[in-house]
């Protein structure tokens, strides 16, 4: 009797053998403001079935879809021998919470709007708030600043990822502007279910976080922005310093702090970074700011070095 080297896998909600990345309009097939039926929804609910103890099937299942996305994404990125990726990666992270009405929702899109400018490819986590905003301003990058807080002050329709013409909005500013910038987003289902980033044109979405955290901020070696946020975003943040301190990816990055409230007093994080990174070279890649002119300025200034 002829064995098989893999179970069959055909039963499942998506393909683990992918061969791209998603896009929104994939993971989004089948919702409708009245009832989520959405791929996105559909691979959410099977994930979390087995999400504790996944079958031996299951599990590999998950790692193969993993390892697609991961292929897919060196392709998009095109890394060069030495690690360096031809598109100019600069990330951009904060929290999901963020509304759609606050300054920091608009600081970080205008911060995206002027990097895409200058030829960043602007990179997320992929859900809503603050990572929404940043795909958003790559996305409208192409047209006037006018544009873009017209688009937000619509979106304000909507302001929370739970309102119910949350995505409709979004729709709407894509049907009005059909050929926006590209950029990426790097969600997960393991935190729960989300509305898909629909300002993303490409989207790496991965069933272990812990693959897609490290892979967000290991990409972006032109710089990773951090805006307001909370748990997630502190441990993103001393996971890049992790890399910056032993050079993990051949490459010391700069690493931004939006909000001097947030990150010099409230917190302490920025001066215990400073602390932390004495004497090291990414030392003097520090940078706490509140203006998204200077965010460019320092970014543009600071190239990644290599180790």
């Amino acid at each position: 009797m002829e064995k098989k080297l893999l179970p069959d896998l055909k039963s499942l909600p998506y393909n683990p053998f992918r061969t791209s990345l998603y896009t929104w309009q994939e993971l989004m097939e089948g919702y409708t403001m009245d009832k989520d039926a959405s791929v996105d929804l559909g691979i959410y609910t099977h994930f979390s079935a087995n999400k504790y103890a996944p079958k031996l099937e299951e599990a590999l299942a998950q790692r193969i879809h993993d390892h697609a996305i991961d292929d897919a994404l060196r392709r998009l990125l095109q890394f060069s021998e030495d690690g360096m990726t031809k598109k100019r990666c600069v990330g951009i992270m904060g929290g999901h919470s963020a509304l759609r009405t606050s300054d920091a929702y608009r600081s970080v899109a205008q911060t995206a709007r002027l990097l895409a400018i200058e030829g960043y490819f602007i990179t997320s986590g992929g859900g809503p708030g603050i990572m929404e905003a940043a795909n958003l301003g790559a996305y409208l990058s192409q047209y006037s600043a006018n544009v873009l807080n017209s688009a937000i002050d619509y979106l304000c329709i909507a302001p929370k990822y739970t309102d119910s013409k949350f995505i409709q909005t979004a729709k709407d500013i894509l049907e009005k502007h059909p050929n926006g910038t590209e950029s990426l987003a790097i969600p997960t289902w393991f935190y729960g279910h989300e509305p898909s980033n629909l300002f993303a044109t490409q989207i790496a979405k991965y069933f272990s976080n812990s693959i897609r955290e490290d892979t967000l901020l290991a990409i972006s070696l032109y710089g990773v922005i951090y805006a307001q946020g909370s748990a997630g975003t502190t441990q993103e943040i001393f996971m890049d310093a992790t890399q910056n301190h032993y050079g993990t990816f051949g490459y010391y990055s700069p690493m931004v702090f939006m909000g001097r409230k947030r990150y010099e007093i409230d917190t302490l994080i920025y001066p215990l970074l400073r602390q932390l990174a004495y004497s090291k070279k990414y030392y003097d890649m520090l940078f706490l700011t509140d203006l998204p002119s200077e965010v460019v300025g320092f970014i543009k200034n600071n190239p990644p070095e290599k180790v």
